[in-house]
């Protein structure tokens, strides 16, 4: 069997998505989605006709005191694709800012799994996948791009492999 990459990440918002002080990241939604479904290695992500995510309700578990949750969730060929478009220049430029538009977040906020290829994850996937990271670390049921594990069908599928050293983000 062959895998791809699932991808979840999640923002507690800062304000409401049509509050000013959101407005450059709303701005950026379409240009860096643009850039995404355009990437080498891209397979898939969560978007509802308005071409984004902003609008599907998934971890209102986790808004605590914000102003809700967002989800972005996609699918890639491998660790290496999906690192080099998180940490490209365009999307590099918005997390930079991610304190102007989210509440910081200590727990996990982002994680990562295989799936087989064609399979589409859920966002109830998802939550399963942020909770297990939450409660155990990376393992290979649930990891980062800093500490990632290869596909189920690899040789050494449980050993934790360390992400590149151009992935870690200086904001």
């Amino acid at each position: 069997m062959r895998y791809e990459l699932a991808q979840v990440n999640v923002g507690r918002l800062a304000a409401p998505l049509d509050d000013p002080r959101l407005s450059a990241f709303v701005e950026a939604l379409d240009p860096v989605n643009a850039v995404a479904d355009t990437a080498p290695g891209f397979v898939w992500r969560l978007q509802t006709e308005d071409g984004n995510a902003t609008a599907i309700q998934a971890f209102t578990w986790d808004a605590g005191s914000s102003s809700g949750v967002i989800v972005n969730m996609s699918v890639w060929t491998d660790v290496e694709h999906l690192g080099a478009f998180v940490y490209g220049e365009l999307h590099r430029e918005i997390l930079r800012r991610r304190r102007e538009f989210f509440e910081p977040m200590k727990e996990a906020f982002t994680a990562c799994w295989w799936v087989p290829v064609g399979e589409r994850p859920t966002t109830d996937d998802a939550e399963d996948r942020i909770r297990h990271l939450r409660a155990h670390g990376p393992t290979p049921r649930a990891f980062t791009l800093r500490e990632h594990y290869p596909p189920p069908d690899a040789a050494q599928a449980d050993a934790a492999l360390p992400g590149s050293d151009d992935w870690l983000c200086p904001a």
